[in-house]
């Protein structure tokens, strides 16, 4: 959707950022982080293509950009470089990849993704994309834990050869809402331990976990538990805040706030944790917030660039 100028400017000037450029907002230790402040437009609410991205990106102080990969496929050869090298040009580097593979479903689904799985792979390590991402459901209709986790082990293990075949990271966030553990009959995968021990029985060297800063929150994990783990271990990490007004077991997967809007989460410790074990991947919001979604697209850019660099700015 276009947006109007006069929300653009009335949106910009009631966040404080209309006579303030946004490199600004840089922590003033950049040299003692390696991760990189990420756009994931789609998780704030803002429609834009992938080209788009690099602009939004530029003005709105963001270090990396989200790869979608049927638009890059779409792509003539000579239009694939032109993106990259402007691109490259504004120093811009890759978030993850969303795993464009449906495996929750029956087992034809599953190897019907799988069937274009070597292409998307193919075509992300051309962009140089090394990183995808994709999150498990912490609970099952019809499957027991164990079933579920071989089922789990055995589908998720054979896109991550897929993607290892061309030098592809893939990643597991781990859901810890309880709302989430509870809707189906069967409980699965909910905390860091559980989606480490996912890993080790796939057993592949390209496979990690997907961090979120409100799972984390959620499965009342600690500091210490961040600081055991190593930067390979991590594939990407989403930054987010909890709703205030509600317990941990109250909070709702798909009503998260913006990072340090409701200052539930220890996000200082969080970031610093990241920093302390020299975490070098993309760090993004993903709210799933209705009041963000919900703004002109110049707003929400606006209010998460600010939200972010004020989070990193803890550390």
């Amino acid at each position: 959707m276009d947006r109007r100028k006069f929300i653009q400017q009335s949106s910009l000037i009631s966040l404080g950022l209309a006579s303030t450029p946004y490199l600004s907002h840089a922590a003033p230790n950049l040299q003692e982080r390696k991760f990189r402040v990420s756009l994931n437009p789609y998780a704030i609410g803002v429609s834009i293509d992938q080209e788009e991205m690099i602009d939004k990106a530029v003005t709105y102080n963001f270090e990396a950009i989200l790869p979608v990969p049927a638009q890059l496929m779409e792509m003539s050869p000579g239009k694939f470089d032109e993106f990259l090298a402007k691109k490259e040009a504004h120093n811009l580097t890759w978030d993850a990849a969303g795993l464009p593979v449906d495996f929750r479903k029956d087992k034809a689904t599953f190897e019907e993704g799988i069937k274009g799985l070597p292409k998307v792979a193919a075509i992300l390590r051309k962009a140089g994309v090394s990183r995808v991402g994709t999150w498990i459901m912490p609970s099952h209709d019809e499957l027991p834990y164990l079933d579920n986790f071989k089922q789990h082990s055995e589908r998720l293990g054979k896109a991550a050869q897929v993607l290892g075949e061309e030098g592809l990271t893939l990643g597991f966030e781990y859901v810890g809402t309880k709302n989430l553990k509870i809707i189906n009959r069967y409980p699965f995968v909910g905390t860091l331990k559980e989606v480490q021990d996912l890993i080790a029985e796939i057993g592949q060297p390209n496979v990690g976990v997907q961090l979120d800063s409100f799972h984390w929150y959620t499965s009342s994990e600690t500091v210490a538990d961040l600081e055991n783990l190593t930067n390979e271990q991590i594939v990407t990490c989403d930054l987010n805040d909890a709703t205030a007004g509600r317990s941990i077991a109250e909070q709702i997967d798909g009503e998260r706030q913006l990072p340090g809007d409701s200052g539930l989460i220890d996000l200082k410790g969080f970031m610093q944790a990241l920093v302390t074990i020299g975490y070098d991947g993309p760090v993004r919001a993903e709210p799933f917030n209705a009041k963000l979604n919900a703004m002109e697209n110049e707003q929400a850019l606006a209010a998460t660039s600010k939200a972010m660099w004020r989070t990193v700015n803890l550390i």
